[in-house]
């Protein structure tokens, strides 16, 4: 590829927003709670925790910050360089929330945050959180 080419790629990349996020590399993201292999009750509480970086509402350009998205009970993970995907698996917080409360089937059941850039993209090195298996009650 000849070097003029090759900027013309990273420019529309950039123009784009299609270019993956950087992020720092001590940064982390984790659920606070509820803790790994909790039983709950509906509505349950869910707090998103972020170390080494803030959290920006989605569409926001802002260096070192991303918003969180909820995968529940996701296997395989989404593509890492692509928008996540929004259904009832992959839940966005755009607005930037570090909490929600959610309605799940009773049963046991798998959360996960991954956080994304301002346009849903997971950062160049992808903020995974580790995942928790809960279970939730009938009533």
């Amino acid at each position: 590829m000849t070097q003029a080419t090759l900027l013309l790629v990273i420019l529309a990349s950039a123009t784009y927003g299609w270019a993956a996020t950087s992020d720092p590399t001590e940064a982390s993201v984790y659920i606070i709670s509820p803790k790994n292999g909790a039983l709950v009750q509906n509505p349950v509480t869910i707090q998103f925790g972020l170390k080494g970086m803030g959290v920006a509402p989605a569409g926001i350009d802002k260096a070192n910050t991303g918003h969180h998205h909820m995968l529940i009970d996701v296997d395989p993970l989404p593509a890492m360089d692509a928008p996540i995907p929004a259904d009832d698996q992959h839940r966005h917080f755009g607005g930037g929330q570090t909490e929600t409360e959610l309605e799940l089937s009773p049963g046991q059941h798998t959360l996960q945050l991954l956080l994304g850039d301002k346009n849903h993209i997971p950062h160049g090195q992808p903020l995974l959180s580790e995942k928790i298996t809960i279970t939730v009650n009938q009533n």
